[in-house]
């Protein structure tokens, strides 16, 4: 059982350092799983993410491989980038659901699009029915910079870590 730093995200989901919240309170009955702690972590910067989508504020915000956005016509995406998927999260400012499965050792997102960056532009691919659709409102340029940054923290090994595949060798959560 791991236990929680002082100056850990709390596991309640809030955003702050333990020390600040449910340590003060002891709320916090029990330290949670490090993929507990990603999960609560994911749930908080969607939520974060909707809200910026709302607002109608560009933001662009960056966790492990993940990258969340959204733009000032209230449209928000999540993005993983060891295989370039993602999902929407907000459109118009309206919560979309969000299709994440959990248990205490996984996370599994069920992506609708692939994503890519060319010629400056940000492009989604449906893996529904394989529709290529550009968005021209997408803060491409921070979505790239972030990309980058990401990239040199994890090396290509861990990028081909994150996603598990089943007993036929296809992707989970696809």
């Amino acid at each position: 059982m791991a236990k929680i730093g002082r100056n850990d995200l709390c596991p309640c989901g809030s955003g702050l350092k333990y020390k600040r919240c449910c340590l003060r309170t002891k709320k916090a009955a029990s330290p949670v799983s490090p993929m507990g702690r990603l999960k609560l972590s994911l749930v908080a910067e969607i939520e974060r993410i909707r809200q910026a989508a709302a607002d109608r504020v560009e933001t662009v915000r960056e966790l492990g491989v993940f990258i969340l956005w959204s733009n000032t016509g209230g449209a928000a995406w999540l993005l993983e980038i060891s295989d370039g998927d993602a999902v929407q999260v907000a459109e118009a400012g309206r919560e979309l659901e969000v299709p994440i499965d959990e248990n205490p050792e996984t996370i599994s997102i069920n992506w609708s699009h692939t994503f890519s960056i060319r010629d400056g532009r940000f492009y989604l691919c449906s893996y529904e029915d394989r529709r290529e659709t550009c968005l021209e409102d997408a803060p491409t340029r921070r979505i790239r910079a972030s990309l980058k940054k990401i990239r040199r923290k994890f090396s290509e090994e861990q990028l081909r870590q994150v996603h598990l595949t089943d007993s036929e060798g296809d992707p989970v959560g696809k």
